[in-house]
């Protein structure tokens, strides 16, 4: 099983409307086929009422193991379905690598 894979399902658990995935590893100054930088969109009711570092904190502990283990950098862009609706579906680009000889 991938390590992307692996985030997907254990973040099921927050019963996502949406849940989108993506490995960036490709995007930094790391080896072929790495799994090290990962961007997260996901929307769920379970972030209602919540402040943006409470709902960084819910994925924190869903995904502790990859966090302290392979995965190097997580952006995390999460959302309530009527936040979600007012964005037009739509989440921000991923900045270009600026370190590590890129």
């Amino acid at each position: 099983m991938t390590l992307q894979t692996q985030i997907e399902q254990k973040l099921t658990a927050l019963a996502p409307d949406v849940l989108q995935v993506e490995n960036e590893s490709h995007m930094h100054n790391v080896p072929a086929n790495s799994e090290t930088h990962f961007k997260v969109t996901l929307v769920s009711d379970s972030f209602d009422g919540l402040m943006p570092v409470k709902r960084h904190q819910k994925i924190y502990a869903l995904l502790a193991d990859e966090l302290s283990g392979p995965v190097h950098a997580l952006a995390l862009h999460l959302y309530t379905p009527s936040e979600w609706q007012a964005r037009g579906g739509e989440r921000p680009d991923s900045p270009n690598c600026r370190g590590g000889g890129q």
